[in-house]
């Protein structure tokens, strides 16, 4: 069978893969602001805890990249640190979650300039969002089947733009705020929010900025494509949540004391619930446009990063015969694989245009963003396990620990309030801030939750006829 193209991409490359997933531009504008009604003025504050409690989870997955590289990523490493079996269920979950990116940054693309051009154009429909949709779709699925080199190269320039573009508008925001900037905001003190004071709100915003660092991982399923991929994958992993971590607390800062600690509890609302819009629009037209542009160009580099993991996770388990072995049938000259990309062209789209038709494209976001979270977190959650599983089964010698078994315990723990927010589950004592679903988001929810039971009907249809095939996803390719 053909393989994927070694030594394809270096360190830089791979380091921006899962920051363009992060999408910071999108996560700044929109996901952390979501934090602001609980947390208040120390939004900053949930933001770092938030990142510790990511970075545990990016440490377990790092040490895991290192002994194991391979396309399969998460679902590699789970089936080598657990089970074989779990190691599927978790490919079958990642790739859904996977295979949803491209359809949700694709419909926030298409609502968000048809928006801003009807806001200066009125003659122009906001029910034209399908044309940026549609076309974003496809300009995505082209960079990705020319090869992992330009989709790489591409996810760079994407993503030192939007990281540029926020941090020069951050540091006006600062010189802006004169007096007014307070490194207290680091601090419970402005959490002020009625019925979450304190810690409480520091901890319940700190749910929302959690999920803006989901797709830090997303540089492991290039590990057959990258140089030295024990070295470098493990490195992109940890530099890009560790830059983008300090990127969300530099920015969060700059916005809380630019609009105002005290009253930032009504910072997502502002601007018609684009805040960061308002902003920019007070410092001046240019950076208005600047921000727009950030965060456009951010839509663009997740759609490519997502895409790429997609690819790779359906070729790594066509590959292994848990999937169609078509799925793993490589394109000669790009050495991409090329069915996955069209299956992921297709199915985008689908998804995108059909929710956006039958509903709007901000709610369709709301329903496809719903189904991923909620397969995401439990991901990240079996991967900590995985970490304690491989080193305390495969690696005892090289075992410590704290590294091995504290952090992955930690991170595993830090993730338990992001799965029952997203699921909307309520009830959980110290977890009043979780509210339930309202259809209809809780489709997305159901889809999901549909999508696994199929996956544990083709693990016990793989596990009669074709054993093997569950097997070989723990082997190790790289």
């Amino acid at each position: 069978m053909a393989q994927l193209e070694r030594n394809a991409v270096g360190l830089r490359e791979v380091v921006f893969q899962s920051i363009c997933s992060m999408a910071p531009g999108a996560a700044i504008a929109a996901s952390i602001p979501f934090g602001s009604p609980l947390a208040g003025g120390a939004l900053p504050l949930a933001v770092v805890f938030a990142f510790f409690g990511i970075f545990f989870t990016a440490s377990s997955i790092g040490q895991l990249a290192a002994h194991i590289p391979s396309a399969g990523s998460v679902a590699t490493y789970s089936a080598v640190g657990l089970r074989p079996w779990v190691g599927f269920l978790v490919g079958w979950a990642y790739a859904a979650v996977e295979i949803l990116i491209v359809p949700l940054v694709m419909l926030q693309l298409g609502y968000t300039i048809a928006g801003e051009w009807n806001s200066k154009q009125k003659s122009f429909s906001v029910n034209n969002w399908w044309i940026f949709t549609l076309l974003g779709t496809l300009l995505v699925g082209y960079i990705v089947y020319k090869g992992v080199r330009s989709s790489a190269r591409t996810g760079v320039i994407l993503g030192a733009i939007e990281i540029s573009v926020f941090v020069v508008v951050g540091v006006i925001l600062v010189i802006k705020a004169g007096s007014h900037n307070d490194l207290a905001v680091f601090s419970p003190h402005y959490a002020n929010v009625k019925g979450f004071t304190g810690w409480s709100g520091v901890i319940a915003g700190s749910v929302f900025c959690l999920l803006a660092f989901s797709g830090f991982e997303a540089a492991a399923p290039l590990a057959e494509e990258t140089e030295n991929p024990r070295r470098n994958i493990p490195k992109a992993v940890m530099y890009s949540t560790l830059s983008i971590g300090l990127l969300y607390a530099f920015t969060t800062y700059a916005a809380t004391v630019a609009f105002g600690p005290s009253k930032f509890k009504d910072f997502a609302s502002y601007n018609n619930g684009n805040p960061w819009d308002g902003l920019a629009k007070g410092l001046g037209t240019i950076f208005w446009l600047l921000v727009l542009f950030a965060i456009i160009n951010s839509t663009i580099g997740n759609a490519n990063a997502g895409a790429n993991v997609f690819t790779r996770t359906a070729f790594a388990f066509g590959r292994a015969g848990a999937f169609p072995k078509a799925l793993a049938e490589i394109d000669p000259k790009h050495k991409t694989p090329r069915n996955a990309v069209i299956v992921q062209l297709i199915v985008g789209l689908i998804i995108a245009l059909g929710l956006g038709a039958k509903y709007t494209p901000q709610t369709a976001f709301g329903i496809v963003a719903t189904a991923l979270v909620v397969a995401v977190v439990p991901v990240y959650m079996i991967a900590n396990l995985a970490c304690i599983g491989y080193f305390t089964k495969h690696r005892k010698e090289d075992r410590r620990t704290l590294i091995h078994i504290i952090v992955p315990v930690i991170g595993f723990i830090f993730l338990i309030p992001g799965f029952f927010n997203a699921a909307g589950i309520t009830g959980i004592p110290g977890l009043s801030f979780i509210v339930s679903l309202a259809s209809p988001l809780t489709y997305g929810a159901y889809a999901m939750g549909i999508w696994m039971l199929l996956g544990l009907v083709a693990l016990a249809y793989l596990s009669s006829k074709k054993p093997e095939a569950i097997k070989e996803v723990a082997t190790i390719h790289g």
